[in-house]
């Protein structure tokens, strides 16, 4: 199996910590995802999910124009590095249950995400299905 690097997608879509939730609200139906990174400037500092925008804006009453992805983003993250194994990523994603990983370089710089459709064709054997199916239970 090859390495993280092999199989990520570069430049992933961000949005900036000062990005206020509407816009990244707008990003996401736009691009059809669920989460975007958080970052200020390189930097990865979190992640926000359409279930972050629910019950940390909506369901509290917040402005989700004044509101920030940075007040409200997830910040306790699971990350890979680019030149670790895609095996040990999909045993991060199974133990995490994430479907996404960022990759980040040792300084915090955010240069792609691992999606699990992405190991899955890049890996060809029965353990990566298996690994695959963990997450997706």
């Amino acid at each position: 199996m090859g390495k993280v690097r092999d199989a990520m997608t570069d430049n992933p879509r961000k949005v900036d910590m000062t990005t206020p939730v509407a816009e990244a609200a707008k990003l996401m139906a736009t691009e059809d995802v669920g989460s975007l990174p958080v970052t200020d400037g390189d930097r990865l500092v979190g992640i926000v999910t359409d279930r972050d925008i629910v019950t940390r804006v909506v369901a509290e009453g917040k402005d989700a124009q004044t509101a920030t992805v940075g007040e409200i983003a997830s910040k306790d993250l699971v990350t890979v590095d680019p030149q670790q194994d895609l095996d040990k990523a999909l045993r991060l994603m199974a133990q995490h249950q994430v479907r996404r990983l960022p990759v980040v370089e040792e300084d915090g710089r955010l240069v792609g995400i691992l999606a699990q459709a992405d190991v899955a064709r890049e890996g060809e054997d029965s353990k990566t299905g298996q690994l695959v199916e963990r997450i997706s239970d």
